[in-house]
């Protein structure tokens, strides 16, 4: 009688584990690396830093239709989006080694100023290290990075519907005003 219930016990707990395993956020979708082999959140909350100003004078106002023209993910260069956002800021590419233990990520794009700890207001230059409290993958928020190139410009917060299908995408971070084009 004890054997049979170890071998339910068992049983139930290789369950739950595989349940475990195939459960998780649908919203997250692999893409290639350099961003794109690893996970990013597709569609994450519209929330942004306190201290972020929005554009004053955007060439793509809020409510514009927009093409894509950057593939920082599957499916997005050539898809159509609508501008939800548009910041003053400066922008980071960034190479990084993900805090849960998947390979090094090269020139992901992008990563704003207000995203960094104690970043200050100034550009920072590339090589610098910093550290990143932004989430827009998997195993990012708290990673210690390097600058790979910075830029102050506008940047974009987008809503678009994949090129490849699926579930339409909301409040993509960030997008520069070269990477998108009138529609």
């Amino acid at each position: 009688m004890k054997s049979k219930k170890s071998i339910i016990g068992i049983l139930l707990l290789v369950f739950a584990l595989t349940l475990a395993a195939c459960t998780g956020n649908n919203e997250k979708t692999n893409t290639k690396v350099n961003d794109e082999d690893m996970s990013m959140d597709h569609s994450v909350s519209a929330e942004i830093p306190a201290d972020l100003k929005e554009e004053e004078n955007p060439k793509y106002k809020v409510g514009s239709k927009v093409i894509i023209e950057t593939s920082h993910m599957d499916g997005m260069k050539g898809a159509e989006a609508i501008i939800v956002g548009a910041f003053d800021t400066n922008a980071y590419a960034i190479s990084y080694t993900p805090t849960n233990g998947e390979e090094k990520v090269k020139n992901h794009k992008w990563v704003i100023q207000q995203e960094l700890v104690d970043a200050g207001d100034k550009l920072l230059k590339p090589g610098k290290e910093v550290k990143v409290m932004a989430s827009h993958m998997e195993g990012m928020y708290g990673a210690n990075a390097k600058i790979d190139s910075a830029e102050p410009t506008t940047v974009y917060m987008v809503n678009y519907k994949p090129t490849t299908g699926g579930k339409a995408v909301e409040n993509h971070k960030w997008l520069t005003e070269n990477e998108i084009k009138a529609e």
